[in-house]
């Protein structure tokens, strides 16, 4: 079937509360070499898109400036050189931005098969969790089977996506979340102590727990207010792997000397400004290591909501309110 000349996307005139946010018609995007297509069926709502949305973290050059960094649906048309992807595939991908659209134009080499049994919301809920996850945990934090982790926010998309990822490959995983539900789902998904950080001080715990060894691992999104506790709870050798500061990007006065006594790596990254090279990268490792795990169902994204194109402001509301536990996905 011949593509259409125009689409429906979300609009952002300008930075703003979510009602910023509006129905908009306007041109497919261009297909660039190395790309593929995907007319859009499912698109993940991410804290990079809210921070985008209120003018804090805008488009990288040569991005779309249109919201949106993963989606799931049917391949439509094929760039020149994209590689290992056939017109009418389903796939999900990472994209650089356009995923609040009918149709994205995504790189093929951020692209994966819907694992077995999926739908396209399930689909579009994997890329930005698993890409961030086992880039951070996996690649840079280099957690191994028989180590221990913290995990902070479990009950997010990350976290629980985290939970799952580390316990699969052997890992004993603690986790931080603030309220009993979230606690008890970060349990249910497999973590053998969840903190009420409202409730309790999560560096006593975490050194009650160990013995006062600390965890091998921390993986980190909440930033400078955590960061000298963090520091306390890693055993030697130990691993920080900060993702986001959502609790303060500035630290001061912080005591930096289990840096040195503890032989400790502080590490962090960004997703969106890694290199078409690194994504493929983390995308082989996926395909690899993950998929077969979401293909028989030993995990699988946690979904919290799954709401109407035309509702996405809603969809932000319930990301910036972090009730939610898991994943919110909006479909077409």
């Amino acid at each position: 079937m011949p593509l259409p000349t125009e689409m429906t996307f979300i609009d952002l005139p300008s930075p703003g509360g979510p009602e910023a946010m509006v129905l908009a018609k306007g041109p497919l995007p261009e297909l660039e070499a190395g790309h593929l297509l995907v007319r859009v069926e499912a698109a993940g709502i991410n804290r990079p898109d809210v921070m985008q949305r209120k003018g804090l973290y805008p488009a990288p050059p040569g991005a779309s400036p249109i919201l949106g960094l993963e989606v799931a649906g049917e391949v439509v048309a094929i760039g020149d050189g994209a590689e290992g992807f056939a017109v009418g595939d389903r796939v999900t991908a990472l994209a650089n931005g356009g995923g609040y659209a009918e149709y994205c134009s995504v790189p093929a080499t951020q692209a994966l098969r819907w694992p077995t049994g999926y739908d396209a919301a399930r689909a579009a809920a994997l890329p930005e969790t698993f890409f961030t996850v086992w880039a951070n945990v996996f690649q840079m934090a280099d957690l191994v089977e028989g180590e221990s982790i913290l995990i902070h926010g479990g009950s997010s998309g990350i976290g629980t996506t985290a939970i799952q990822l580390a316990g699969a490959f052997g890992a004993q995983v603690f986790v931080t979340a603030g309220s009993g539900p979230k606690c008890e789902a970060c349990l249910s998904l497999g973590a053998v102590r969840a903190i009420d950080y409202k409730q309790e001080d999560f560096k006593e715990v975490i050194l009650s727990e160990t013995g006062g060894r600390g965890v091998d691992v921390i993986l980190d999104m909440i930033g400078a207010s955590y960061f000298e506790r963090n520091l306390g709870c890693l055993a030697t050798d130990g691993r920080l792997s900060i993702i986001a500061f959502l609790g303060g990007a500035k630290v001061e006065k912080a005591n930096i000397a289990p840096i040195l006594s503890k032989r400790l790596r502080v590490m962090g990254s960004a997703l969106r400004p890694r290199t078409a090279v690194e994504k493929e990268a983390i995308r082989d490792d996926l395909e690899d290591n993950v998929w077969p795990l979401l293909d028989e169902g030993t995990v699988a994204p946690v979904m919290s909501a799954v709401l109407p194109f035309a509702n996405v402001a809603e969809a932000h509301r319930l990301m910036e309110e972090s009730g939610h536990i898991g994943k919110i996905v909006l479909t077409l």
